[in-house]
């Protein structure tokens, strides 16, 4: 029975998102607002697609085994209840919100997560373009949770759950949201997350409490004065799905090929920032 507690909750989800997406287009539509466009939101479609496919591909032949693994390893056995789930939760987020940090600031995972942040729109599609191979290294993050005595089952649920409530942040027409602002990653904290101007870069990057964001100094607030602009700062004039998945790879191959530095240094090219060169001492804007 807990084997399709996540198909369940897929089941209902899904169909509740695409009646949410089909609203914002009706609400933009008839405010004369150009938040759509075929191409970007097919694209989001695909990408889900493939991220998806990759994901279930993995799960009986990594995913679970891992978890388990660590499971029947734990150091603590919980007993099921409230406090189970809120701690569940609790750590869920957070690990996701170190796995969102590092995909920030080690450019070799920055190359998977890039896809995600590629879109020149913010709407609600913009969710579905997932980072697609992140599936393949997302485990290592969760599997600590499952040591810690939580079922693995119950991981997977729990990080479908939470990916659902980030799907319905990616909106520009839900405006701040009062005291939530202070516990919650709103809408208004992810379109700070998914700007490309300079002071909002590697800025809010929870997936369900801002908290961590503010605890850890990675929290910006919405600046009324500087809108947000969507894409990448550097922009990829080839807008094919290949090309949105791989086009930092290739950078990162050019790099380690035309660069003058010796072998050893160039793995910079790899660990540190996007944008990292030798000269500098800090990642430039991507």
């Amino acid at each position: 029975m807990e084997a399709f507690r996540e198909q369940t909750l897929m089941l209902f989800s899904v169909p509740l998102i695409l009646l949410a997406i089909l609203v914002e287009i009706a609400i933009t539509h008839f405010r004369n607002i150009r938040a759509y466009t075929w191409r970007e939101s097919l694209t989001n479609f695909y990408m889900a697609g493939l991220n998806g496919s990759l994901d279930l591909l993995l799960r009986a032949g990594v995913v679970l085994p891992v978890l388990a693994f660590c499971w029947q390893h734990r150091l603590i056995t919980w007993e099921k209840g409230w406090t189970y789930w809120v701690v569940l939760f609790v750590l869920q987020d957070f690990a996701y919100y170190v796995l969102h940090y590092v995909d920030h600031h080690c450019r070799l995972f920055w190359a998977v997560h890039v896809t995600h942040h590629s879109s020149p729109e913010f709407n609600l599609t913009t969710g579905f373009r997932s980072s697609v191979f992140q599936p393949i290294y997302r485990t290592i993050y969760f599997a600590p949770i499952a040591w810690l005595g939580f079922e693995p089952l119950d991981v997977l649920l729990m990080y479908a759950a939470t990916q659902i409530y980030g799907s319905f942040i990616h909106t520009e027409q839900i405006r701040k949201l009062g005291w939530l602002e202070h516990i919650l990653v709103t809408p208004s904290h992810h379109r700070v997350h998914h700007a490309s101007n300079a002071c909002y870069l590697d800025k809010n990057m929870g997936m369900c409490l801002i908290v961590w964001d503010k605890l850890f100094g990675t929290f910006a607030e919405e600046n009324p004065a500087e809108p947000p602009r969507y894409g990448l700062t550097k922009a990829i004039p080839d807008r094919g799905p290949v090309n949105i998945v791989l086009h930092e790879w290739r950078d990162i191959l050019r790099d380690l090929r035309t660069s003058s530095i010796p072998w050893s240094k160039r793995i910079g090219y790899l660990l540190r920032g996007p944008g990292w060169r030798p000269e500098t001492t800090s990642a430039d804007p991507r």
